[in-house]
């Protein structure tokens, strides 16, 4: 018994911290300044998704984020995309343009660790529940139903 104990501390001691802070402290802005804040949307569901201009698999995501963002943004759920990469605003926000992109894009601080823990590659989405907590992660290229199928309550 002592010996079970004693490992379990050991697994328990070695998870990541996130999962017993409670909710997670998320903040950056945007490309007109406005702060977002990952407690200004309490309530929603938050996709925040890490990504860069030079990188396919974000291009390719981006009208499944756009459509995911449109359909849920009043309701229930927002998209907030990081980028992860050092440009100019002026090309960031040029870029948004032609890639009409409709959620806020935020600017990454390089010289930081995400609050959601190193990224292993991009693009990156973390999924983020009603209640802040951090539920799922993804690297690599997500799809409306990976997304829709992310917020759903489980079991159901």
């Amino acid at each position: 018994m002592y010996a079970l104990t004693r490992q379990l501390a050991v697994v328990l001691l070695c998870m990541p911290i996130i999962a017993f802070a409670g909710t997670i402290k998320f903040s950056s802005k945007d490309l007109t300044g406005k702060e977002h804040r990952l407690v200004d949307y309490r309530g929603k569901w938050v996709i925040i998704n890490y990504w860069a201009t030079w990188c396919p698999p974000c291009l390719n995501e981006i009208p499944e984020l756009v459509e995911f963002h449109e359909k849920h943004s009043k309701t229930n759920a927002v998209v907030l995309g990081v980028n992860y990469e050092n440009v100019d605003d002026t090309y960031l926000k040029s870029f948004a343009d032609e890639y009409l992109i409709s959620y806020p894009i935020l600017k990454a601080d390089l010289n930081r660790t995400p609050p959601f823990g190193r990224l292993h590659g991009l693009p990156t989405t973390f999924v983020i529940s009603p209640d802040g907590k951090l539920v799922d992660t993804r690297v690599g290229e997500v799809n409306l139903e990976w997304l829709e199928s992310a917020i759903k309550p489980k079991g159901i």
